[in-house]
């Protein structure tokens, strides 16, 4: 699960990018201004935002709101340093779906945002499963025929980005990304053998993963039904 986090406190927020990625299986993002997270979530997706209020320049009241004049759904959690319930009911109204005041749990925050990435997909969103193929976010496994497939951590990122955006084209680097953006370790290429070993694994499911040339990639329904 990949997260933009917008905070300007610099101590705070690799404190939080460790945490949730040790204890919460999340990636983490980070932009210390609200221009530099305009220009990340023009290119790049993520499953939710962490914004801190109080940010230097365009502050996160300005950045929520010119966020969802466009449309964009990118489920927000607010970050406040105040307990003023104008501010809360004001940054509800400008479309955060959730906010925690200063300081937090680490425990809780992490709840909090797998349950917004939860509501803002739904549970039985038709993405999270294909054929006998199913992504339980909750354990975060992949079931097949309710037993657990058995899956390396790389795999699991790349077949859940797949699933996310299954009948659509995912490229090569959408799938990196979101396995391993700072390890330099593994390459476009590499994502090609990742595919490979994940067809195998996908083989009687009833899903499968098709190459479109010049694209990326597509999880789609197999051809035949499962055995």
């Amino acid at each position: 699960m990949r997260i933009l986090l917008i905070e300007d406190e610099s101590e705070l927020a690799n404190w939080l990018a460790r945490s949730l990625a040790r204890h919460g299986g999340f990636t983490v993002d980070w932009a210390d201004d609200a221009e530099l997270a305009e220009r990340r979530l023009a290119v790049e997706e993520f499953d939710a935002i962490v914004l801190d209020l109080g940010l230097p320049g365009m502050n996160g009241h300005e950045f929520l709101r010119r966020l969802r004049s466009r449309d964009d759904r990118c489920p927000v959690l607010v970050l406040t340093a105040r307990d003023a319930m104008a501010e809360r009911i004001g940054s509800l109204h400008e479309g955060a779906d959730d906010f925690m005041q200063k300081p937090f749990a680490i425990e809780e925050l992490e709840a909090r945002l797998h349950a917004l990435v939860r509501r803002s997909r739904g549970r039985e969103h038709p993405r999270w499963m294909l054929g006998d193929l199913v992504l339980d976010i909750g354990s975060q496994r992949f079931l097949h025929r309710d037993a657990p497939l058995a899956l390396s951590p790389r795999e699991y990122a790349a077949l859940k980005v797949l699933m996310q955006k299954a009948g659509e084209p995912v490229t090569k680097q959408q799938i990196l990304d979101r396995i391993s953006p700072d390890d330099t370790s593994i390459n476009l290429e590499a994502i090609e053998v990742l595919v490979h070993r994940l067809r195998k694994k996908l083989t009687d499911t009833g899903a499968q993963i098709v190459t479109l040339r010049g694209m990326g990639y597509c999880l789609e329904p197999a051809d035949h039904g499962p055995g």
